[in-house]
């Protein structure tokens, strides 16, 4: 399978874990669904490397840039994102998430040396537009103030770093899973000291009806973040990252058919969601 076609599938798995989370928030918080996730990635990731990678993998100077990933995503890109799904709603936190593509690039031109071509700006137009689009014009039954922007945002921010140091350390031991292992576990640590520290590690506990949503969702996450590491060690982060990100697109489709009760999909949401995600595609045919 190619890189690009690995890079879809796991943006359609990101959409499906978003959906899930969304709808399980009803009735728990977005620290279960994270600490929940960590949990079945982590263990599942570190199984396959006990079993079937050498030990001395651990050594490898690629260790120091998937744990700076890790520190960054999946832990501060996801809760920021689940904050904003709760907050925004998925059909409008999805696709200003979709900002990463461009952050990554960015990063990607000088801590990579990656050279994309003019499509470059062309895309970039598109994603500005999709933003103005996404975040303008909205009606008085929306309840989202404009500091709730910064939860997408701040998402796509820590999400385009920890591409790229994901990439780099790809580029020096080719092992996926290895670096998904140690990027998960890193997070579980990190949010398991922070709820220690703070005195909220009651927070973890998932109730009865969002158990369903948040044990589906861990396992949707665990296959997108496998496909997400796999797809970066075939491609370059210039192509990997829009592609990914055309999560949105997927986002709002399913938003339209599951959350209808809890939010409204606008030709404005979803004209936005198609422009962002036209942007990122101009970008990977670069």
């Amino acid at each position: 399978m190619s890189p690009e076609a690995v890079a879809i599938l796991s943006s359609v798995f990101w959409a499906i874990d978003a959906i899930l989370v969304r709808l399980g928030a009803r009735t728990s918080n977005i620290v279960a669904a994270a600490f929940l996730s960590y949990s079945v990635a982590a263990l599942s990731f570190w199984i396959y490397v006990v079993i079937f990678l050498p030990r001395d993998f651990i050594f490898s100077p690629a260790t120091r840039y998937f744990i700076l990933g890790g520190c960054l995503q999946p832990l501060l890109a996801r809760i920021f994102f689940y904050i904003g799904i709760t907050r925004l709603g998925v059909s409008r936190a999805a696709p200003l998430r979709g900002l990463e593509p461009l952050l990554a690039l960015i990063l990607a031109l000088s801590f990579l040396h990656e050279q994309p071509s003019s499509y470059v700006y062309w895309g970039t137009t598109l994603i500005v537009l999709s933003v103005w689009l996404i975040t303008s014009g909205e009606s008085a039954e929306n309840r989202w103030k404009l500091w709730h922007l910064i939860f997408p945002l701040g998402a796509a921010f820590f999400g385009a770093v920890s591409q790229n140091l994901r990439r780099g350390g790809l580029l020096i031991l080719s092992e996926p899973i290895f670096g998904a292992a140690i990027g998960s576990s890193t997070s579980w640590i990190l949010l398991f000291l922070f709820l220690v520290s703070t005195g909220r590690l009651h927070l973890i506990r998932v109730d009865k009806k969002s158990f369903p949503f948040f044990g589906s969702a861990a396992l949707v996450s665990l296959v997108a973040q496998f496909l997400n590491f796999a797809a970066l060690n075939l491609g370059e982060v210039s192509v990997i990252a829009p592609l990914v990100n055309t999560t949105p697109l997927f986002s709002v489709l399913l938003s339209s058919l599951f959350l209808r009760d809890l939010e409204k999909v606008t030709l404005r949401i979803a004209c936005g969601a198609v422009l962002m995600v036209a942007g990122a595609m101009i970008i990977a045919s670069r």
